[in-house]
């Protein structure tokens, strides 16, 4: 695994970036070996953040954990990349048996060493909408998604003409995804 570490507000110690390898180390084996590592630590006021990136074939794994302890923050990362890796790879797997069209990412996902008797959870959808999509701007959709009392909406920018989606940040500010062709 390669690593990359950046510091925000804060000086990245060299212990930092030791217990952070190895603790990423213990998962190392659930990914290929050239895999790219980057950490992020960042220092506001009593919070101390970290985030770690791990950039996939066609996925993105991410961790961001907030603790009054880096330390802390580095050990609960850890646990949520790999509950994540090991819900992705058996969602591959499954996938990769229905379809041909996941073969080459299983491939070079999933390794012959990796234990089989993990998480066998499967994605229950339990409510499906169908509604109209209505030119707007950013600006409306977000007064809409606020009327509406949700995180995030749906609509047809009306400028461009595709769908876009508005969604509530944690720190209350609000993003926007556009799609890239």
């Amino acid at each position: 695994m390669k690593y990359t570490f950046t510091g925000k507000n804060i000086v990245v110690s060299e212990a930092m970036k030791e217990r952070t390898m190895l603790k990423i180390g213990r998962i190392s084996r659930l990914f290929p070996e050239d895999t790219m590592v980057n950490v992020t630590y960042s220092v506001t006021k009593q919070d101390n953040t970290l985030e770690v990136t791990i950039p996939l074939q066609r996925r993105i794994l991410r961790a961001e954990i907030t603790a009054e302890d880096m330390y802390t923050a580095i050990d609960e990362s850890v646990d949520v990349l790999e509950k994540q890796m090991v819900k992705y790879k058996k969602r591959l797997v499954d996938k990769s048996r229905r379809s041909s069209a996941f073969k080459d990412e299983v491939t070079f996902i999933v390794h012959d060493d990796d234990d089989n008797g993990a998480d066998n959870s499967e994605i229950n959808i339990e409510k499906s909408k169908r509604f109209a999509l209505k030119p707007m701007d950013a600006e409306e959709a977000v007064m809409e998604m606020e009327m509406l009392g949700h995180t995030f909406f749906v609509f047809r920018n009306g400028e461009s003409d595709e769908v876009n989606v508005v969604y509530k940040r944690k720190n209350g500010s609000y993003g926007l995804i556009e799609p890239e062709y």
